[in-house]
């Protein structure tokens, strides 16, 4: 007997923004932990250099406190891009609309550069009229 065995799971609330389209998301997410808890006297508490390891978690008396290792277990069961939907088509690269509110969402091709001054030219001088003489 090295010490307590503490298993379980914790649940927790999800707040947040979905990465592709930053609209709200709202959820619960269920996280299981097991953690080892040694007696103060214990050899598995005593490095293998003769100090104390940093990475055992140790009772105080008949204590222990389980905050760290239910953050750790949250933490680790977060989604790491968390989204509102799987297929979630996110925003706009040009104007940044929403693309699940408007699917047919399109803006004209872009003009290249190097033909921009001729368009402006065409558009300043009206339609094209034969040579009058």
């Amino acid at each position: 007997m090295e010490g307590v065995l503490v298993t379980g799971q914790a649940e927790a609330e999800l707040a947040g923004e979905c990465v592709r389209c930053l609209e709200d998301i709202h959820d619960r997410i269920v996280a299981d932990f097991q953690e080892l808890f040694v007696y103060e006297e214990s050899d598995t508490a005593q490095s293998p250099h003769g100090g104390e390891d940093d990475d055992v978690s140790r009772l105080e008396g008949d204590l222990l406190d389980l905050e760290p290792v239910l953050r750790d277990a949250v933490v680790l069961s977060l989604p790491f891009q968390p989204l509102c939907r799987d297929d979630c088509p996110g925003l706009c690269t040009e104007c940044g609309a929403r693309l699940a509110d408007d699917p047919g969402h399109q803006h004209e091709e872009p003009i290249d550069p190097r033909w921009a001054t001729l368009r402006a030219l065409s558009q300043d001088s009206g339609p094209a009229r034969p040579n009058e003489t």
